[in-house]
């Protein structure tokens, strides 16, 4: 069975991926049947190249994408129905969750009796 997923390249501490169709039993790093793409999720929004067309013949013929891969798939469907090929970062957003919503889920009651706190104890 033909698989889409991320071969794992670059240095020690510092990862990188090509996007490429591999036979399952396949080791990640080993040999694979054709590079579509690559992802760098060290950059902010994490960044990506895909062959669209190449992935979709893939998966035509029954080759099943890794969730990861799934998940870079999805962005760049999302960017292009938005007409935004270039700009991933709206794609990426929308599956996780912003600062300002973390700080938004934050009571302000809970601030306030914590710095009441801090300054009965002094």
């Amino acid at each position: 069975m033909l698989r889409i997923r991320l071969r794992r390249v670059g240095k020690k501490g510092k990862p990188s991926y090509r996007i490429v169709v591999a036979e399952s039993s396949a080791p990640r790093d080993g040999a694979y049947v054709e590079w579509i793409g690559n992802y760098d999720p060290l950059t902010d929004p994490p960044s990506y190249s895909i062959k669209a067309d190449r992935a979709q013949e893939w998966i035509s013929q029954g080759a099943q994408p890794t969730d990861a891969v799934q998940r870079i798939l999805d962005w760049s469907a999302t960017a292009v129905a938005d007409g935004e090929e270039g700009d991933q970062s709206d794609a990426y957003q929308e599956g996780i969750e912003t600062e300002e919503t973390v700080d938004a889920a934050i009571p302000a009651d809970d601030e306030s009796a914590a710095s009441e706190g801090e300054s009965s104890t002094t």
